[in-house]
């Protein structure tokens, strides 16, 4: 959904490309017990726990019980393998089913909620997405469905990628900066929700901040009996009904 060529302007060689042919193995003297899919497995799970900072091929090797060699009997690189892992993640993404008969409305929220999920589940995704293509298996069934569902909406043709922009760079950048608030509210020790009642009052008090908490207390107020989560989910679904209603708009304009 969110693709790049690379960092630095550099053309990045996609594991999927050509070339990079798909294998469990080079041959004799493999270690048994391991293959491709349990290597992409392992690198996920210790992703979500440590994050891209603390992954190193070292460390997978150590959380899987074999040498770092034996991990390059399957991948070429740290890279190879965290694309895979990025298209394993996008395997977790709902998909609808296009014979429901479901209003493209309600593929669409479904799609942009499942999405925000996933970011916020895998907060190392986001920026892997802005990495590499995004052309595994996965990832490519995800852009199908997109396209198919935009495809409903009576949009013209020159408008589709444009909506599929507004909604889903919308969400990606929603799903990003909700991960890195949880982790930095995980990091604080506190709850969620002690953590928020908590700001106002500790940035007014800071000279230098003091200013710009003016009409804060006001919009506690409004959320007053609200936690952090239903209010992250009532923004996201205001701002998305924005969208939807923005595209049904531009559809009848034609």
């Amino acid at each position: 959904m969110v693709k790049a060529a690379g960092a630095g302007g550099a053309a990045r060689r996609s594991v999927w490309r050509a070339g990079k042919e798909r294998r469990s193995g080079r041959g004799g003297g493999q270690p048994s017990g391991l293959d491709r899919a349990r290597i992409t497995g392992a690198t996920v799970r210790l992703l979500d726990a440590e994050g891209l900072a603390g992954f190193s091929m070292r460390r997978l090797a150590a959380e899987l019980n074999v040498t770092a060699m034996s991990v390059y009997w399957y991948v070429d690189t740290k890279d190879d393998l965290l694309e895979l892992a990025l298209d394993a993640a996008f395997g977790e993404l709902p998909l609808p089913r296009p014979d429901t008969g479901e209003d493209w409305r309600g593929e669409l929220r479904a799609l942009a909620v499942g999405y925000r999920a996933l970011l916020v589940r895998h907060p190392w995704l986001s920026p892997l997405a802005g990495r590499y293509l995004n052309i595994g298996p996965n990832a490519l069934a995800c852009s199908r469905e997109v396209r198919r569902v935009i495809g409903r909406t009576g949009l013209p043709p020159h408008g589709v990628t444009g909506a599929i922009s507004a909604v889903f760079q919308f969400v990606y950048g929603y799903g990003t900066i909700e991960g890195h608030l949880l982790g930095r509210i995980a990091d604080s020790g506190l709850s969620p929700d002690e953590y928020h009642r908590q700001l106002p009052d500790s940035v007014s008090r800071a000279p230098e901040t003091a200013g710009s908490t003016e009409g804060a207390h006001d919009v506690v107020a409004v959320r007053d009996g609200e936690t952090v989560a239903e209010s992250l989910d009532r923004d996201f679904a205001f701002a998305l009904d924005l969208l939807v209603a923005g595209i049904d708009a531009m559809a009848a304009r034609g």
